[in-house]
């Protein structure tokens, strides 16, 4: 599976974003799909999975109530849609098929204080 994130950028706090992961190569709407994130000088650290039908998410308890996660299996991609963004937020940010050992090319999110 190849995967090409999309749709970062600079926002205020309080503002928002939705990434896009496109996925191809491979079959998608069969796999678990994760979001990750890697802030500068931290480790990659896990910010939301969707299952293979989008029935069942989890998040990170730091995103949760302001990241939602969905997926369109017929577009092979996966969202992240964030809502009152904090400056902590900023990270690359990146999409991983479970269990998670293969990252494709991230997308730079920055939010401004």
């Amino acid at each position: 599976v190849q995967l090409q994130a999309s749709g970062g950028g600079l926002v205020q706090a309080g503002g928002s974003l939705r990434l896009s992961c496109a996925a191809s190569g491979g079959t998608f709407s069969t796999l678990v799909m994760g979001w990750f994130r890697q802030a500068p000088g931290r480790e990659r650290e896990f910010v939301a999975s969707i299952n293979w039908s989008g029935s069942s998410t989890k998040y990170a308890d730091s995103v949760k109530g302001r990241f939602t996660i969905s997926r369109d299996n017929l577009k092979n991609t996966v969202y992240l849609q964030m809502n009152s963004l904090r400056p902590e937020d900023t990270a690359v940010y990146y999409c991983a098929p479970y269990p998670y050992e293969y990252w494709g090319q991230g997308t730079l999110v920055t939010v401004s204080s």
